[in-house]
């Protein structure tokens, strides 16, 4: 178990999941108060760090395109004070984010997970019933319809049109862009069934946005309604490919693909190299993990028998 707690937020790290608590401060985002706690499962990680600053420093994860309906959503565009993926780290736990790094990386090396783009989504996406208010309108959501309210400072034209209600299924794409400079944020959707090429000021489909701080909230409303949406992944029939020539392989024979040196039975639990050992460097050591991985994803080795043999061959590093 790895847990970091801040004023920021709180990380948890099982093994298994990375829970993320934002913090309830007066200086936490809005964003990641509304979003609440966070289950980022070890699968849709890609990579985490921190970065080092002469105050502390940021503990950054990083998750697998395609697996979090938020950071579709997103790309990459929120302020930092707002993305829950990053956690200011005070200077009196520079240690402890370290090891909470070493934690994380140390289990995706054993586990052997990809770190590419996903087929499916692997976090929900926010809550449902959400409703906010920025810009022009309100954007609600219920998990089923969108509905689009106009206010004061909405373009006469686009009020007059009336408060706007898209079913999911009519909706083919949404975009959530903040503002940058002089130029203008929206919130965004695509109904075929009523095209249209106007700008977000006119468009009776986007909320303009105008740069306040309640902008990034809209991107909530942007990663409910992706989340269900098609996956834009096209990996599908690759990805059926693969299970097919999976099924194909007779049980207990090695998977497609398996290092040569470990296709055949090998005696339950292999030790580490023993001490002095000329090959016991960490390359060695590092190697040995993945093949442990192998060897337990292809069934050779029980899961009692991996985590003993993990053991043994961790205590050397």
């Amino acid at each position: 178990m790895a847990e970091i707690l801040q004023k920021d937020g709180t990380w948890t790290f099982d093994g298994d999941t990375i829970r993320i608590v934002p913090g309830r401060e007066r200086g936490a985002h809005p964003l990641r108060q509304t979003l609440g706690e966070l289950a980022v499962p070890l699968g849709a990680v890609a990579g985490v760090a921190f970065e080092p600053a002469r105050r502390g420093g940021r503990l950054r994860l990083r998750l697998r395109d395609g697996s979090d309906p938020l950071t579709q959503a997103a790309r990459g565009r929120l302020p930092e004070a707002a993305d829950p993926y990053q956690l200011a780290v005070e200077q009196d736990r520079t240690g402890v984010a370290e090891y909470f790094v070493d934690e994380v990386r140390h289990a995706l090396l054993l586990e052997q997970l990809p770190d590419g783009p996903t087929d499916r989504y692997l976090l929900p996406g926010p809550a449902v019933p959400l409703s906010v208010s920025a810009g022009d309108g309100t954007a609600s959501f219920d998990g089923e319809r969108v509905r689009l309210e106009w206010n004061w400072v909405t373009a006469e034209g686009k009020k007059s049109a009336g408060t706007r209600v898209l079913p999911v299924a009519d909706i083919a794409s949404v975009e959530w862009q903040p503002s940058a400079g002089l130029e203008n944020g929206y919130l965004r959707f695509t109904v075929p069934q009523a095209p249209t090429n106007a700008p977000p000021k006119h468009d009776p489909h986007a909320i303009e946005l105008f740069g306040f701080k309640k902008d990034p909230l809209m991107a909530l409303v942007a990663a409910a309604v992706i989340a269900r949406l098609p996956h834009p992944s096209a990996a599908g029939t690759a990805r059926s490919a693969g299970a097919a020539q999976s099924a194909a392989v007779p049980p207990g024979a090695p998977a497609p693909g398996a290092p040569k040196a470990l296709e055949g039975t090998l005696p339950a639990g292999p030790a580490a190299p023993e001490q002095g050992d000329p090959a016991a460097d960490h390359d060695t050591l590092l190697r040995r993990l993945r093949e442990l991985g192998e060897l337990r994803h292809t069934g050779i080795l029980t899961d009692e028998e991996f985590a003993a043999a993990k053991q043994a061959v961790l205590r050397r590093f």
